[in-house]
């Protein structure tokens, strides 16, 4: 678990100057979801919410930022539904006036979704869901790539196609 947070801290710290700096300049906040920036709005001053690390957005922005809309049957996208669970609605909604608020860093909890907030900047990254980061385990096919061996010469893992492979990985953090 520490590696994927690891990654997603690693993917924040990567970001593009010109996102961050947008949620510096104009006081609002910056979701980072399927790797597409989008600016939301910040809830009202009054909203009670303690821990600034906790994204609240509107179900409109909930929209824009992750493509997933409120229905009755849960939080849904496409096909895909997630129940909001009864017993903990209040910790998903909250209505201010006549917005509804959505919180988005618990929903990513329910989906075992890393996320990763930099409070300077009010960003946050989410990366992939748990049923998205395993799904190459499911085809049994490692995804293709091509590396350089000790003498410079590329070697692609599809040019080994048929053989027996052993991979090592490492990495530096």
């Amino acid at each position: 678990m520490d590696k994927i947070y690891l990654f997603v801290w690693g993917a924040l710290l990567c970001l593009p100057a010109m996102v961050t700096a947008l949620a510096v300049e104009t006081g609002r906040r910056v979701v980072i979801y399927d790797n597409l920036a989008t600016e939301v709005a910040a809830p009202p001053t009054n909203f009670g919410t303690a821990d600034p690390g906790v994204l609240w957005v509107t179900l409109e922005d909930l929209k824009r930022a992750t493509q997933f809309v409120l229905k009755p049957q849960g939080v849904c996208r496409d096909e895909l539904c997630f129940p909001i669970p009864k017993a903990r609605r209040s910790a998903f909604l909250s209505e201010q006036g006549s917005i509804t608020w959505f919180n988005l860093s618990e929903f990513a909890r329910l989906l075992r979704q890393p996320a990763a907030f930099d409070a300077e900047q009010s960003v946050w990254y989410f990366g992939p869901r748990s049923d998205e980061q395993n799904s190459y385990v499911d085809s049994l096919i490692a995804p293709d790539f091509t590396l350089p061996d000790m003498n410079g010469k590329q070697h692609s893992l599809s040019g080994y196609r048929g053989k027996k492979v052993l991979l090592l990985t490492w990495a530096s953090w």
